[in-house]
């Protein structure tokens, strides 16, 4: 346990940590806020749900340096529950959503990660970076030059900050972006959209809020159609985000542990007035690029956000859009995978395909857990397409006419049956016939079917089979399932 806790605990890198934090919790406010107006709930509920999730994950999360706080994703699932039925089932539902989450670590889901093919995770990438470049929009549509001046002005600070001999390594550029462009629209008094303009800041620390709803069936047939899609969205999002921040940290993590401790988060979160969340990929590029990389990091944002919020709200609301703005384009330059473009001419078209219906589907649906299925299951379609190629059968005339022996080279199971099934010459004069199985490899039923078919093709033509080379794994499904060598069903298949 001691061990499990230290993991991801190192001071080596303390400074980056806190300065990644710091930039991370002032990015995470108007998110939070706009997050809690989509789902229809008090800005405090996303505000409260980023802390909980934070400061817990910091603990008990798979991957350290990761942020996970209250998101868009998960907000929209739960707009017409709060409609409907109000907070205290939307609390209720975050409760369960945790528990899912759990329950899907213990049964180790977060493996499934490794059926997700690199085209999926770009295209996922490239499209969360669209989006969060689209959600900056509102801010700089039908507004003041001085808007854009602010804007531009932090883009140059971000950049060409880094750049500054000494001090562009001590700070990072981001956090510089927020705190200068305040001073200057303070000191200016420009008029222009800052984060008070969001939603009211909450006044008091959260508090211990069992969900005031019916403790029966009922309840759990209203909240269970919203908990389970906002538990997979969340694992979905978070395990994907995860994979990123490997990439980009070049380091490993646990992602079934990472299941367990989102479940933990949203259950904390649920229980202190908080709506259900995740990992935020944004945030967590913020915190990386900020220079963050332990668990430290993560419990600074959640930690500095609830004293930002809660005790510097007056200096908190006074930050100007325009900065986030800047932070937030960054971000999305940064995440999109430029590389992607040039490789459209290098890579093969079914990973290209994979890749841009992805960024397609996300992009159109705002669906994050819609788009990576879709990529799945066509990467998946194509792996299937590809690998059913790879199945060749040659065949040879032996003892003098009498034996046509067939060599079956390659991969037998739904894609190729047809392709296996084509190769015999049912219709041929000879007397016996042999197939040779050592070197091919039985998958399914429906190559099982095939066999079947084959077999008893020839037998219906006065040709006697003999079946060779069954290779161990083959040969347990094709002795459970296949019935050419089972003579009652045979016969019950021919009509006797």
């Amino acid at each position: 346990m001691i061990s499990t806790l230290k993991y991801g605990w190192s001071l080596q890198n303390l400074r980056g940590d806190v300065l990644a934090g710091l930039v991370v919790a002032l990015a995470l406010i108007p998110e939070a806020i706009a997050f809690s107006i989509i789902a229809g709930v008090d800005p405090k509920v996303g505000l409260y749900a980023s802390f909980c999730i934070a400061v817990v994950t910091a603990f008990f999360g798979g991957r350290p340096g990761m942020i996970s706080a209250a998101t868009g994703a998960m907000a929209l699932l739960m707009v017409t529950l709060v409609k409907e039925h109000g907070l205290e089932y939307l609390l209720a539902a975050t409760l369960l959503t945790g528990v899912i989450q759990i329950l899907a670590g213990f049964l180790k889901l977060g493996s499934l990660m490794r059926f997700v093919s690199r085209s999926v995770v770009t295209g996922f990438v490239n499209a969360l970076a669209i989006l969060i470049f689209m959600a900056q929009l509102p801010e700089l549509i039908d507004v003041t030059w001085h808007v854009y001046a602010m804007t531009a002005a932090g883009l140059g600070i971000i950049y060409l900050f880094p750049y500054i001999p000494r001090l562009g390594a001590l700070i990072p550029s981001p956090l510089v972006c927020i705190l200068l462009l305040t001073a200057v629209s303070i000191t200016l008094g420009l008029d222009i959209h800052t984060v008070g303009d969001m939603g009211e800041l909450p006044d008091a620390l959260p508090i211990f809020l069992w969900p005031d709803v019916p403790l029966n069936l009922e309840t759990l047939w209203i909240i269970l159609p919203y908990s389970v899609p906002l538990a997979v969205v969340g694992l979905l999002e978070s395990l994907m985000t995860a994979t990123i921040v490997d990439d980009l940290t070049d380091t490993p993590s646990d992602k079934n542990r990472e299941c367990k401790g989102q479940g933990l988060a949203n259950i904390v979160a649920g229980l202190f007035g908080g709506m259900a969340g995740c990992a935020m990929i944004g945030q967590s590029v913020i915190n990386v690029k900020s220079g963050g990389r332990t668990r430290i990091s993560t419990l600074i944002a959640g930690v500095v956000l609830l004293i930002l919020v809660v005790f510097l709200d007056e200096w908190v609301s006074q930050i100007p859009m325009a900065a986030l703005v800047a932070v937030m384009i960054m971000v999305s330059i940064g995440t999109f995978s430029w590389e992607s473009i040039i490789n459209l001419k290098k890579h093969p078209l079914s990973t290209n395909l994979v890749m841009l219906v992805t960024v397609a589907i996300v992009v159109a649906t705002h669906n994050l857990a819609l788009g990576v299925f879709a990529g799945v299951l066509l990467a998946a379609l194509f792996f299937a397409n590809k690998i059913g190629q790879y199945l060749y059968i040659d065949d040879e005339l032996v003892d003098g006419g009498n034996l046509r022996r067939y060599r079956v080279v390659g991969q037998v199971f739904f894609s190729s049956s047809e392709k296996f099934t084509a190769a015999f010459d049912f219709k041929e004069d000879v007397e016996r016939v042999s197939i040779d199985l050592s070197q091919a490899h039985f998958w399914d039923i429906t190559a099982v079917s095939a066999l079947d078919k084959v077999v008893l093709k020839f037998r219906r033509e006065g040709t006697e089979v003999e079946v060779i080379g069954l290779n161990e794994a083959s040969a347990t499904i094709v002795d459970r399932f296949a019935v050419h060598d089972k003579p009652e069903a045979v016969d019950q298949l021919m009509g006797h």
